[in-house]
């Protein structure tokens, strides 16, 4: 590879080669604006100070298109022998063995993911030294096939609606994909599986409140065109997409956070930021104050009781 197909940056205490900063990841197809890996490493780049807080500690699952989203990609859970000693790596036990799973605690690593053509970083909802008591419930908002994000609008405000009455703060997001997400911060003092019941059970109630527009139905022909209230990702091992993450879409859409009052933006949908002006957004501090103290479970679980009918 010849010195013009590589770029050196400087992160930290660490200089960075990216290698063929002009490959074409996303294609200007379909009036969608064409970016270059040395687009996503300025955007990483620029993101770093407002993504960081949402991937230290954390172990990912990175999802690499070496060929652009055209091409092939494969997720990769285990960090590869020759990535730099100084990244970070947490070994997390699964069934028959462990994983060694990369964990993101600088701008120089997010650098260096970026250079590996790792477009979306998805992590775990617990932290390294509480690897089985997640500190963040998700739930999400999954429209059907051919739904208008009107859907996904109505089924955001029922669910902030409810997690008010169980006086539970939540964080909104754009999925970057089709839906939003609705993060909960959580006090890590409860395992994987009591999580994920409570998450199952707050979607149970609210499906029963709305049963002609949500469901919790797993298979895809069981939704018929409601919207799927999916709590999978609460589940141990099971990761959702972070803050700020690009996606792997035409015109490099990103998850981004936003505050509860930008819902009724008329020009809101899942798409609705990209590399381009997710930083801009990010400034905003959408979730100011939301995501500092986890809650305890405990007093939201006697609330929801006593909403659900005996």
């Amino acid at each position: 590879m010849s010195r013009e197909d590589v770029r050196t940056v400087r992160a930290g205490r660490h200089t960075l080669e990216i290698h063929r900063p002009d490959k074409v990841l996303f294609p200007g197809d379909d009036g969608a604006k064409e970016y270059t890996k040395g687009d996503l490493v300025d955007y990483y780049r620029a993101v770093a100070p407002f993504m960081l807080a949402h991937l230290r500690g954390r172990p990912l699952m990175l999802e690499r298109h070496p060929d652009g989203v055209e091409g092939p990609r494969f997720m990769q859970k285990n960090t590869p022998e020759n990535y730099p000693e100084w990244i970070t790596r947490v070994e997390v036990p699964k069934e028959g063995g462990t994983v060694l799973h990369t964990v993101c605690e600088d701008t120089a690593t997010l650098l260096h993911l970026a250079d590996q053509a790792c477009l979306t970083l998805h992590r775990w909802q617990s932290r390294v030294g509480g690897i089985d008591r997640p500190d963040r419930m998700v739930f999400d908002l999954d429209p059907a096939e051919g739904a208008d994000f009107a859907a996904v609008h109505e089924a955001a405000w029922q669910l902030a609606e409810l997690l008010d009455e169980l006086k539970l703060p939540s964080g909104l997001m754009t999925t970057g994909s089709r839906g939003l997400h609705v993060v909960v911060p959580v006090n890590g003092r409860h395992d994987f599986d009591e999580v994920r019941e409570f998450a199952k059970d707050v979607a149970d109630t609210l499906v029963a409140r709305h049963p002609d527009r949500l469901t919790t139905a797993a298979r895809k022909k069981d939704r018929g065109k409601r919207l799927y209230l999916d709590v999978q990702r609460n589940a141990y091992a099971q990761t959702a997409v972070a803050p700020f993450s690009v996606r792997a879409r035409p015109g490099a859409p990103v998850a981004t956070p936003l505050d509860w009052t930008q819902l009724d933006d008329p020009g809101l949908d899942a798409r609705r930021w990209t590399i381009e002006d997710a930083v801009e957004q990010a400034r905003t501090n959408p979730w100011a104050g939301v995501m500092g103290k986890g809650r305890a479970l405990g007093p939201a679980r006697r609330r929801l009781n006593a909403l659900i009918p005996s």
